[in-house]
């Protein structure tokens, strides 16, 4: 496979630079060396609501790139292929708009083709029959739903806040599954109506009538054996009740059956942290939305932030890490604050320290690198000086050393892109301040980074839909 490799004389100094990287190979507590580390703008526009080209159905073409969006779905096939789906456009006449356009981009040739759905917002979902693909099936336009890649390849959705099958637009509960080898959709399960309730059977039992309700903005993994994970998300609850949610479910795709693992079947719920650093079945994170996830290399699942409910209660940006274990179905708080609204700590530029710490935010971008390190990048929420807005940085979370390092980007908020020129890297490289972007891993371990709502050059809140490159 080929992908977007930096010119010779930096690679020359990234492997002359070993004892600088805080990955496996090198030691845990020498310091990272954020010079050789840089960002490359690969497509799209640097500017608001750039201009985009569909082109022709399933055809890859050099000048075809997708709208500016937010809350857009993604994956990452087996063929290293990614994929984007819906999502949020920018405001038209003061209103946003839904899409069900899905995109994929193929990194050995670094080109967007138009996969399915429709070219213009807003389009309705057609279910066909439940189990049956079909060339006339498609999701309704939405934004914020969740999405997972099964053992063969093929990506699911789940719900989302958009159209079902109707004109009123609600939150969802719908399951899908693309076949990215024939290229159709098949409804597998859920509500083709909105806001329908949940149906949470036993704790801990599988049951062909077990669903979880509508909802938008859950955290999702993929465990070791391919199941799908769930957890949170903002909408009704099993009494029809909207709020925030910390039920955490499991899909097998083997068998088609959900699992209410834990958590309340009632929304709002407080987080319950326990000691830190110590596992224990009463430990649970409290209900939230926008929240990042990693899966390590030992097949435990990891939760970051969001926004959601405290230890206390209290409602607003989280910072809080959890570590949980499928296998003995216990959370970990590893790391963070247990109430909302805590600042940044960012220590000194690649060094780590016991204390650094990203601040509480909702809507950034996670990665997971070949070492099995975290990644974390932007979203909307606390900077260093406690100043609450769109971000920039980037954090890594290294397993040996147990502490957050800040690679780049700025401490405060609300930083401008520097995109320099168009696929060539740069020191100073990097893109603004965002929520709600998309980012994948690809096969090779690299980052990529679409789109997602940041600031304007006018000051003005926008959306974009600049691609970016990142090889750590």
């Amino acid at each position: 496979m080929i992908s977007r490799k930096f010119p010779f004389s930096v690679l020359i100094l990234i492997l002359a630079s070993c004892a600088f990287v805080p990955l496996a190979g090198c030691s845990s507590n020498s310091p990272f060396n954020p010079a050789i580390q840089q960002w490359l703008w690969e497509g799209g526009s640097n500017t608001a609501n750039g201009s985009s080209s569909y082109g022709t159905l399933r055809t890859p073409a050099a000048s075809n790139t997708p709208p500016a969006r937010q809350a857009a779905t993604h994956w990452s096939d087996t063929n290293g292929n990614l994929w984007m789906f819906g999502g949020m456009d920018g405001t038209t006449n003061g209103t946003a708009n839904n899409l069900n356009d899905l995109w994929q981009y193929g990194t050995n040739v670094n080109l967007w083709s138009w996969q399915s759905g429709s070219s213009t917002p807003n389009a309705l979902g057609v279910y066909g029959t439940m189990g049956t693909p079909a060339a006339a099936n498609t999701p309704g336009a939405r934004n914020s739903s969740m999405g997972w890649t099964d053992a063969t390849g093929n990506i699911w959705l789940f719900g989302g806040d958009g159209y079902a099958a109707s004109g009123t637009v609600g939150v969802l509960n719908d399951l899908w599954e693309f076949n990215t080898t024939n290229g159709l959709w098949t409804w597998m399960g859920g509500s083709n109506t909105t806001n329908a309730p949940g149906s949470y059977g036993t704790l801990g039992v599988a049951a062909a009538a077990n669903m979880p309700s509508a909802r938008r903005s859950a955290i999702t993994w993929i465990d070791y054996s391919g199941n799908f994970w769930l957890f949170g998300g903002q909408n009704t609850d099993a009494n029809s009740t909207q709020g925030f949610l910390n039920d955490l479910w499991m899909y097998s795709p083997k068998t088609g059956l959900w699992t209410w693992v834990g958590g309340s079947n009632t929304p709002n719920a407080s987080g319950s942290y326990g000691t830190m650093g110590t596992s224990a079945a009463s430990n649970m994170p409290g209900a939230r939305i926008s929240g990042a996830s990693w899966t390590d290399g030992n097949g435990n699942l990891w939760l970051f932030g969001g926004n959601g409910f405290d230890s206390t209660g209290t409602q607003g940006n989280l910072n809080d890490l959890w570590e949980y274990n499928p296998v003995f179905n216990t959370w970990t708080w590893v790391t963070g604050a247990s109430t909302v609204g805590a600042a940044g700590v960012y220590g000194t530029q690649g060094i780590y320290a016991a204390t650094n710490t990203p601040g509480a935010r909702m809507g950034a971008v996670a990665w997971s690198d070949l070492s099995g390190n975290l990644w974390l990048f932007g979203g909307y929420g606390f900077d260093s000086t406690g100043t609450q807005g769109y971000l920039n940085d980037l954090w890594s979370y290294n397993f040996i050393a147990q502490h957050w390092i800040w690679i780049s980007g700025s401490t405060t908020a609300n930083a401008p892109g520097v995109y320099g020129s168009l696929n060539m890297p740069g020191a100073t490289n990097t893109p603004g301040g965002k929520t709600n972007a998309v980012g994948w891993t690809d096969e090779d371990g690299n980052f990529w980074l679409f789109g997602g709502q940041q600031n304007s050059t006018s000051g003005s809140t926008a959306v974009f839909n600049d691609l970016w490159f990142y090889q750590p």
